[in-house]
This record gives C-alpha cells, sequence and structure tokens, in this order.
C-alpha cells in the first residue's frame, strides 16, 4: 500500500546546520513562539537523560518556493523541507544552540536560558539565586558557540567555583565528564516523518491533527500567515505589529490599544480578507492567493500577485488605526463596553468587516454606520449566530451584500436581517428560554449586562452608574461590580435547593457593588432587601425595572421567581435594543 510519508533519521547538529543553510525552513505555522522556558529546560533534560522526545514532521517541498526560515541570516538555498509538527521543538533547540531571540506571546524578543549545575546534572530557568551561583554553568547556549573551547569553559567554570570553595579532583572530573555529555547532545538522534509533496494543505492538517491530537490545530488562517511570510513578509509583519501594539497603551502616538481585544494575526487578517474578497471561507481566499484558478486548477503568478495587491489594500484598510477605534466606539455603543462580555471574538471581527464596507466600499456617515453596526453586533451577539459554522454563516451573510451598489441598499438588508431575527416570538419566548441555564458565559447574560450599559443603568442598591463602574481602566484587588445572587446559595441549601445548575441561574444573578456583594452574604432576600431599599426611597421603582425586580420578588417561590424574573429581563435587553434603535 503506497504511504505518503518516509521516515528519515537526522542528530540534532545536522538539524541545525540544514536550518543554517536553508534546506529545513520554517513556515511559522505556529508563531508566535508558546513554551515557557521550564518546557524548554524539561526538553533538553529528557535529551541529557537519553529519552525521546518525539517525531518530527517535515512536508516535502510544500508547493512554496523561496519559504521563510528559523534563522535571521540569509539563507544559501530555498528549503525542500518545511515543518509542520515540532516547530516549537525545533526553535527551542536552535534557539538555545545558536543563541538567538525568539518572539514571545507578547511579540517582545528575548533568548531562552538555561543554566545547568554538572554536579545534580539538572537544568534550571535561572532566577536571582541561580545566577549568583557558582555551582550553575549560567548559560549552556556558550557550549555550542563557533569559536567555544569545552577545555576553557571548563576550566574557567571550575576557577569561579574555587574562588568560594575547594574542588577536589574527583569532583573536577565529574564537571569535565558531565559538560562534554550537555556538549554532545548536539549528536542526539531525532526521527522525522517526510511528507511527500504532492499532498495538499487540507491532507498536511488532517495529519497533523491526527499525530498530534494535544498539538495546535491547524487552520487556513495559518496557511494563508505562512504564504505572506513567504510572497508579502511585510504584510505579515504589519499583523503582528498591530497586534503587538494593541497590548500596549500609548499617551503620545495613535495606537490600536483598546480595553475590548487583543487581537491576534489571525483574527484580524480574517477582517482584512474578509472586507477584500468577502470572502469567510479562508480556503477559497488561500487558493486564489496562491494564484489558482479554481475552475481549471492551473497556477498563475499573475494572477497571484494581482491577488496580493487586493489583499494588500485590504489590509491597509483594515489595520488603518482609525477605521478601527470608531468601530469599537460602536461595539460600546452596543453596550459592550468589557472584553469579558464579548463570548465570540469571530462575531467582533465579523462586524468589523461589515464595518469596513459600510464605510469605504458604500461611504455610509459615519455616525449613521456606527449606529447600524452597533444594532447589528447586539443582534449576533445575543443570538450566538456566528457561535455554531461561523465560516459558513458569515459566507451566507456576506453573498447577501456582494451585488449591493448603494448605501441605502446596504443598510436596508442589514436591516432586513436583524428585523427578521428580533421577532415579537423572540422577545417572549426565544429570549426568555436562552435565559433558563447556569453557564456564566451565556451569550444572554452578556447582552443583558451590556443593555444595563446602554440605559445608564445604575449598580443594584449603589447609587453609581454601571458604565462608572466598569470605566476603562479601573483596576483594584475586587472587582467594582461583582454577580451577586439575589437569593444567596446557603440560603437556598437552607430551604433544600443545592444543585448548582438552579441555585447559578442566571436570572439569580444581579450586578452589585463588591461591599454589599459580602455584606448581604447568606442572607435570605427578605432579610436584607428592606435595609438597602432605605437608600433608595425615591428611586427604587427605577432602580427595579432596570435590574428586572417587582415589589414583593423577595416573598416569591424560587422557581416563580425565576420565571418571571427571565421575562422582564427580556424586556430591559429589548429596551436597551430599542434605545440603540433609536
Amino acid at each position: 500500500m503506497a504511504t505518503l510519508f518516509k521516515e528519515v533519521n537526522y542528530n540534532l547538529a545536522t538539524l541545525v546546520q540544514q536550518i543554517d543553510m536553508g534546506v529545513i525552513g520554517l513556515p511559522e505555522i505556529q508563531r508566535p513562539f508558546v513554551w515557557p522556558d521550564i518546557k524548554v529546560r524539561d526538553l533538553f533534560d529528557s535529551m541529557y537523560k537519553g529519552y525521546p522526545v518525539g517525531y518530527l514532521l517535515f512536508w516535502a517541498n510544500a508547493n512554496v518556493e523561496g519559504s521563510k526560515n528559523i534563522g535571521t541570516e540569509k539563507k544559501q538555498k530555498s528549503p525542500n523541507l518545511l515543518i509542520v509538527d515540532g516547530q516549537q521543538r525545533m526553535t527551542s533547540l536552535y534557539a538555545v544552540i545558536r543563541g538567538q531571540e525568539i518572539i514571545r506571546e507578547t511579540y517582545q524578543r528575548e533568548k531562552i536560558v538555561i543554566a545547568f549545575n554538572p554536579f545534580e546534572e539538572k537544568f534550571v530557568v535561572p532566577d536571582a539565586a541561580i545566577r549568583k551561583s557558582p555551582d550553575y554553568f549560567q548559560n549552556i547556549s556558550s557550549l555550542w558557540e563557533d569559536d567555544a573551547d569545552i577545555f576553557e569553559i571548563t576550566e574557567g567554570f571550575v576557577e569561579n567555583l574555587q574562588k568560594t570553595r575547594e574542588v577536589e579532583q574527583d569532583e573536577k572530573k565529574k564537571i569535565r565528564q558531565n559538560i562534554q555529555k550537555l556538549k554532545n547532545l548536539d549528536t542526539y538522534p531525532f526521527s522525522a516523518l517526510e511528507l511527500a509533496a504532492q499532498i495538499n494543505e487540507e491532507q498536511v492538517a488532517d495529519i497533523f491533527v491526527r499525530i498530534n491530537s494535544q498539538g495546535k490545530n491547524l487552520n487556513m488562517a495559518d496557511f494563508i500567515l505562512t504564504l505572506m511570510s513567504v510572497f508579502w513578509d511585510e504584510g505579515r509583519k504589519d499583523l503582528e505589529e498591530f497586534c503587538r501594539l494593541s497590548r500596549m497603551p500609548s499617551k503620545d502616538t495613535a495606537s490600536p490599544f483598546n480595553y475590548i481585544i487583543d487581537p491576534s494575526p489571525d483574527q484580524m487578517l480574517k477582517a482584512g480578507v474578509g472586507f477584500g474578497f468577502r470572502r469567510a471561507r479562508l480556503m477559497y481566499v488561500y487558493s486564489i492567493l496562491r494564484g489558482k484558478d479554481l475552475e481549471t486548477g492551473e497556477f498563475s503568478i499573475e494572477r497571484r500577485d494581482k491577488q496580493f495587491e487586493r489583499l494588500k489594500e485590504a489590509q491597509s484598510k483594515a489595520l488603518d488605526i482609525q477605521h478601527w477605534h470608531e468601530f469599537l466606539k460602536a461595539i460600546k455603543t452596543a453596550g459592550y463596553a468589557r472584553h469579558d462580555y464579548i463570548s465570540s471574538k469571530n462575531n467582533l471581527l465579523y462586524a468589523y468587516v461589515f464595518f469596513l464596507i459600510g464605510r469605504i466600499d458604500f461611504k455610509i456617515d459615519l455616525y449613521e454606520l456606527k449606529k447600524l453596526i452597533a444594532r447589528w453586533f447586539f443582534m449576533t451577539s445575543i443570538t450566538g449566530r456566528y457561535t455554531s459554522s461561523p465560516e459558513t454563516q458569515m459566507e451566507i451573510d456576506l453573498s447577501k451584500f456582494r451585488h449591493l451598489e448603494t448605501a441605502e441598499q446596504f443598510a436596508t438588508t442589514m436591516n432586513d436581517i436583524i428585523i427578521s431575527t428580533f421577532t415579537d416570538d423572540y422577545w417572549s419566548i426565544t429570549l426568555p428560554t436562552s435565559l433558563s441555564t447556569s453557564s456564566a458565559s451565556s451569550p444572554s447574560l452578556n447582552a443583558y449586562y451590556a443593555a444595563l450599559y446602554i440605559l445608564d443603568a445604575k449598580g443594584l442598591f449603589s447609587k453609581l452608574k454601571i458604565s462608572d463602574l466598569l470605566q476603562d481602566g479601573l483596576r483594584a484587588k475586587k472587582s467594582s461590580l461583582e454577580r451577586h445572587h439575589l437569593f444567596p446559595k446557603a440560603y437556598l441549601n437552607s430551604i433544600g435547593i443545592a444543585e448548582q445548575q438552579l441555585t447559578n441561574q442566571i436570572a439569580n444573578y444581579a450586578l452589585v457593588e463588591w461591599n454589599d456583594n459580602i455584606k448581604i452574604s447568606d442572607t435570605a432576600p427578605s432579610e436584607y432587601l428592606p435595609k438597602y431599599l432605605m437608600r433608595h426611597l425615591n428611586d427604587w421603582s427605577e432602580m427595579y425595572r432596570f435590574h428586572a425586580l417587582w415589589e414583593g420578588w423577595e416573598l416569591f417561590n424560587y422557581d416563580e421567581f425565576l420565571k418571571e424574573r427571565r421575562k422582564r429581563i427580556s424586556l430591559v435587553i429589548k429596551a436597551a435594543f430599542e434605545r440603540i434603535s433609536e
């Protein structure tokens, strides 16, 4: 039976050399580097002890010319092999052996430093105490430097140790033997499976998942980012720089930083692709970016270059900081002012696609567009429109916008979808039913909190507005607002209701200030409520309306209370949606 791979054996020195030369390339499928240093330490420890550390998976040729490489120097050759699985291991080994920097998940560059104790044969990630200890060889990378002299290194280590204590002859021998053993790790054997050149990207991704169930699943965004590294590296770097800056507050210059989303390169790629190609299925986009004619299956360099120009134009708009922040204002208008209220980043990025289409292609007035996008995002968030099969649903939605010609048609199409979703039955039946859950990340619960933000409501029993208590950048040991059980769990337990699915029902939650939450503790609502109502002699009815409560709720049977409050929460959410629709 024909197989799609062959097994090839290497040693570490050969792998590093072939990476240096460019024979083995890194398609950056899993960038940035996500392993903590402690895992790199464990890798070297396993190799030192002679343990196996797993297979590598390479892809021959991979239908890509001039793929990017691990090293920073210019390579002598174009890669014949791309690393598909084992990239974190190979990057770890290469970075330590060559003493090169890696890029962290925070997009900061730094070197991986591993120390070694030759007496205990122990690897550590050095802390302040280790860095002061003469018992540790401080950075094993120096063993593999081009001009490294193992004799000089060993003698230098011994001389430094002798400054603190006397070193016996047998200890010197042990030091020499174990440092040499460490140096000899460059002969450590690796087995690699080389996938045949003729298989396609989908097969590669499938093989990756089947043999590496605990690793990162490959997707088409990974392959497009790989393609960008080859044919438009500047664009890939622009995505990474945008995402890096989105995590860093800036006082002096324009920045994508915000408190709603820390985007990743593949997410911003989806936004640019969705806007530029009107597509959500990245498999389609990947094919045309490679210059493939979808009807004939033939490839063309001219076609590829043309599509990359299209991507460049779209991405420049998606990464425009002014567009980005105007869009985020629309999200805040929809009440979603905090990242923890957004249960789907797909939903957020897809809304950005429609914002870009409306603003750039249809020149819709910015004020009207932000209001329209706020309504759209509110609808898609509460209904979980892009939760199941998001690409399929987005393809369906985008198909309705591909042939529109005017701004009026764009707005009408969006409004028609919103209206057809928010029917009377939705507000009276579907939404109350969706609130019958104990899930703390329910889109319905997030929509309720967003509604309180929109309606300018105060926290329950508070004189402060929810929007003020949830203000951007406020951080303390205690959250400004906490979820309070209106019927405390201990009280429910005392009357025979102990199942968490019942005690943690959404309809049993309210937002209160943390100090009130502590004071109320496990008191029955009929006991704590009169004291708190004294704070609101003149405005308790408004407080009750916003928090979906009613006079006498504290005396209700718990099950009946939940049913009634779900209906009232639904009405509060509906009122908020009508507010942003005015």
